[in-house]
């Protein structure tokens, strides 16, 4: 197989903050990467440096002359007033190809990636929409090579089983950035994990994931090893240079400086080790309560207008039981969780929770984190004292478990990246005692080891957990049951994962129109309505546009602050981080305001 293109010694800094160094990788025809690592190793600016986007320090990336590499970023940017076909045509354009093939290109895209009207306005599409158009005119150029950063991101987990077929057929080499375990183990021949816990700053192995978690698992053990090696032999060169002052006289200069590059390898390997080893601490606290039954719902019904979410489902949740909550996005889950939580109550149908309850909530919009806090603030309002589990811990302790480094406690956690933040999440919630834990697609920015992590704390937190999760391995390892919602009305109980699988069309396809069609009918459905005024009916049938119009916005300003040169601009960033996040809490108005707006227009 040819070579596409190649990394020699590159390196990579922001401000004073090292990525990675002398990276020396290459990228053959036929390879289908799956590139990991933690966060902060620098996973997205590798790719940026590899299409040529960003410039690394030192080295250089030799690339085959004329090779079509396309990059595919997280945060997508189109013109909202541009059409799906005249964004696919201007990818294909961008090519050298004949008419003929530019246009069979065009059609075999839009085809390919199922869209129903290609004269459809950009604006009208939803998150999962937006990101299939990027990826559609990725491939309609072509690509020799295709990078893609979090392909999964704003994907239900139909689509996610789609763009996993449509991976498998492909006929180009790709180099995809992601954490979805089942995602990679599915679609990739070759996992990479950039880490500075290796000698070479990364680890390559040919073959599924599966494979490489063995691989790994034998060079972590052969470094430990090497520890105990070099160890041993600086023990014995120390021992030969604390000699009497005689023999020191007669001592070999290359000796003795042999046994300081010994001292200088054993401080290396031993860094690299502890990096290796490094891990949050996940541990919730349960009440201990007796009671076995702790939220019992019996044939209960929830609508939204005309749209019947779910009927005569029974919910009941007990120690030790997990619940796995799926269905295409609308079909009802965080209404699901409202009413379990008391936010909201259903139409129909009976519900029974056990006395002074409490339940925990991760939410997956962050909702939570004030984002002018500082870290300690944040980790602990009310002085430096963390309580947890009949004990107290200093918060510069309590900040060491879930891996922050003490000159981080007075920052803003608006200058924490996505993962850093889902971090103190899990921080928090481990202050409270639950018993009943709701997570929301926790994953969202967390590295694999986190996320394993949180698995093994889900298994054995002694109370209920309902899990909201894509994550594939996470949902059939942590689930009892999988309860499964089509939005439709319909619902249904599985043992795991791969019974759900045998009937997915059903429970995960998205059988509902694009927002523009939805906004249409509501604006029809307002006019049969009876429970609000005008204006308000009026208000109702733009509430879609504007939802959109203010994710678009937030994705706007996350661009913005992935810019290499904002990022390390802290006053520019902390700007933005704090716009951002006003955005984000009128996004969450608006989402409030509709849910009244339908609750109401059906009364």
């Amino acid at each position: 197989m040819g070579i596409l293109l190649s990394c020699q010694s590159i390196s990579k800094s922001y401000s004073e903050r090292p990525l990675f160094s002398d990276i020396s990788l290459g990228i053959e025809e036929g390879q289908r990467i799956g590139l990991i690592g933690p966060n902060g190793a620098g996973k997205s600016t590798l790719m940026k440096i590899l299409v040529g986007d960003v410039e690394p320090d030192r080295g250089e990336v030799i690339r085959r002359r004329q090779l079509r590499v396309t990059y595919v970023p997280q945060q997508e940017q189109f013109d909202d007033n541009a059409t799906i076909v005249q964004l696919i045509s201007q990818a294909a354009a961008s090519m050298p190809f004949e008419q003929h093939e530019r246009e069979a290109a065009i059609d075999s895209t839009i085809k390919k990636f199922g869209f129903a009207d290609k004269d459809a306005d950009v604006r009208s599409l939803s998150g999962g929409w937006r990101k299939r158009l990027a990826l559609a005119c990725a491939f309609a150029q072509k690509p020799e090579l295709l990078l893609v950063d979090e392909p999964t991101n704003h994907l239900d987990l139909q689509s996610i089983l789609w763009l996993e077929e449509t991976l498998k057929s492909a006929d180009f080499a790709y180099a995809l950035v992601t954490h979805d375990r089942a995602f990679l183990e599915n679609i990739a021949n070759r996992i990479i994990e950039i880490n500075p816990t290796y000698s070479q700053g990364f680890l390559s192995v040919n073959g599924k994931y599966s494979d490489f978690l063995l691989k790994r698992e034998e060079e972590l053990t052969a470094q430990q090893h090497l520890q105990q090696a070099i160890a041993s032999q600086v023990r014995r060169e120390v021992a030969w240079l604390q000699r009497g002052a005689r023999a020191r006289q007669t001592k070999s200069s290359a000796r003795i400086k042999e046994a300081g590059k010994l001292m200088e390898d054993l401080s290396e390997v031993k860094q690299r080790n502890a990096l290796a080893t490094a891990q949050i601490e996940v541990g919730f606290d349960a009440s201990g309560r007796k009671t076995k039954e702790l939220f019992v719902a019996k044939e209960i019904a929830k609508a939204y207008g005309e749209t019947q979410l779910f009927s005569k489902l029974d919910v009941k949740l007990t120690s030790n039981f997990k619940l796995g909550l799926v269905g295409r996005n609308g079909s009802g889950k965080s209404t699901l969780l409202r009413i379990i939580i008391g936010q909201l109550q259903p139409d129909a149908g009976t519900i029974k929770r056990a006395d002074q309850l409490k339940v925990v909530w991760f939410d997956q919009n962050r909702a939570q984190l004030d984002q002018s806090l500082t870290l300690a603030q944040s980790l602990w309002p009310v002085g430096d004292m963390v309580p947890y589990r009949g004990r107290s811990l200093h918060v510069a302790t309590w900040a060491k478990k879930f891996l922050f480094k003490t000159d981080q406690l007075h920052l803003p956690i608006s200058y924490l990246s996505g993962g850093e933040q889902a971090r103190i999440l899990i921080a928090q919630l481990m202050t409270q005692t639950a018993d009943i834990l709701i997570l929301d697609e926790p994953t969202n920015d967390l590295d694999v080891p986190s996320i394993e992590l949180l698995e093994e704390s889900l298994i054995d937190f002694p109370g209920a957990v309902v899990l909201v999760t894509h994550d594939r391995m996470m949902l059939d390892t942590v689930s009892s049951q999988i309860l499964a919602l089509d939005g439709t009305g319909a619902a249904a109980y599985f043992s795991d994962y791969e019974q759900l699988e045998s009937v997915a069309d059903q429970f995960l396809a998205d059988k509902r129109e694009s927002i523009k069609g939805s906004a249409s009918k509501a604006n029809r459905d307002t006019k049969k309505r009876s429970g609000l005024s005008t204006a308000e009916k009026r208000e109702l049938a733009a509430m879609p546009e504007k939802i959109e119009e203010m994710e678009k916005q937030i994705s706007k300003l996350q661009s913005e602050m992935e810019n290499p040169k904002i990022s390390s601009n802290y006053a520019k960033l902390q700007e933005l981080m704090k716009e951002q996040q006003q955005k984000r809490e009128a996004l969450e108005a608006l989402f409030t305001r509709w849910e009244e707006l339908e609750a109401r227009s059906a009364e």
